[in-house]
């Protein structure tokens, strides 16, 4: 039922009040931290965008739209070059936010009428993916994983101490990205209990979103990395995160798009290409599914709980339609 009269709150108010109610849901069980900091993050966005002395009911679905727009065309600060925008997956993420919050603002008695439902704002008016978000190519992403391969060789920069060295960890890095695609989260989350054999398969037991686990089998060449990292390329510390900084401490998710830069730098410039962890992501998806890999087999590694999801993650390659039309299976065996 709707309250008698409206509550005239400010946009800034009106966050304060949704996002405290966001996080003490995590209390209960019913929401992930991790979900409540994004509401918090994209609602402390929109009092940007709109401006804290706005009031809530007077935005209109026309001022949705401009906020919409308005958060498209902000830079990524992920991405060391921030020119292109936001991502379709990023912006949707930031619609279901302010949906959520309008929602609630309909039912506590801060609007008349949701501005959600009057939004005319198409995902294509909003924009495409940017190319870093975007698989690499089979030689790109070769590429990359040749040069993360070949860093346990690297020679030690000079005036460099030995224990200060993270060849290996970013090796570790690229390589789990590059072929099994976690998300960015899922991979600074993970310590070194979480990595197990099984009749020799080496697994490792990923910590998705929603309590979600999955236990994924690691490519033979990226498990011998990992030993190999677990044996002498580690900080000796008490802390138990896998991915460490030279000084002991769990590498955050900021610190990962830096290690990929880093390693591109020794990959070829014919196959170089600049990709953040997400598009790494896309490239598993991608080249999983162009390869005949079962969809669901790929779901299950990517961590998805509906097949449909994966359409999101598969991208275009070159070529590739041409390749599927000479291996035709109405006319093998012609």
């Amino acid at each position: 039922m709707r309250p008698a009269e409206l509550d005239r709150l400010t946009v800034a108010e009106a966050g304060d009040r949704y996002v405290e109610l966001v996080r003490a849901r995590t209390v209960t069980g019913a929401l992930s931290s991790s979900t409540a900091e994004v509401y918090a993050r994209d609602v402390a966005t929109l009092v940007e965008l709109a401006g804290v002395d706005a009031v809530l009911d007077d935005l209109t679905g026309a001022d949705v739209d401009a906020l919409l727009l308005a958060f498209a065309r902000r830079p990524d600060g992920r991405l060391r070059t921030p020119s292109g925008g936001q991502s379709p997956s990023s912006q949707a993420r930031f619609r279901r936010s302010i949906s959520a919050l309008f929602k609630h603002a309909t039912l506590a008695g801060w609007v008349q009428i949701n501005p959600m439902t009057a939004s005319t704002v198409t995902s294509k008016e909003r924009g495409g993916l940017r190319p870093q978000r975007r698989a690499l190519t089979r030689e790109q992403a070769q590429g990359l994983i040749g040069a993360a391969r070949t860093l346990g060789d690297v020679p030690p920069p000079e005036g460099k101490r030995r224990d200060q060295r993270t060849e290996l960890r970013d090796a570790v890095i690229v390589l789990l990205l590059a072929t099994m695609g976690p998300r960015v989260s899922e991979l600074v989350r993970a310590n070194v209990e979480d990595f197990f054999t099984n009749d020799g398969v080496r697994y490792w037991r990923i910590f998705g979103k929603g309590g979600r686990t999955r236990d994924v089998p690691l490519p033979d060449d990226v498990a011998a990395v990992l030993q190999e990292y677990l044996a002498r390329g580690r900080p000796a510390a008490a802390e138990k995160a896998l991915l460490l900084s030279w000084r002991g401490r769990r590498l955050a998710r900021g610190d990962v798009q830096a290690v990929i830069d880093r390693v591109q730098q020794r990959v070829d410039p014919d196959q170089r290409r600049s990709v953040t962890p997400h598009g790494l992501r896309h490239t598993t998806a991608t080249h999983l599914l162009a390869d005949a890999v079962d969809m669901d087999a790929v779901r299950r590694v990517l961590g998805h709980s509906d097949l449909a999801t994966l359409g999101r993650y598969r991208d275009e390659l070159p070529g590739e339609l041409e390749v599927a039309m000479r291996a035709h299976p109405l006319l093998r065996g012609r």
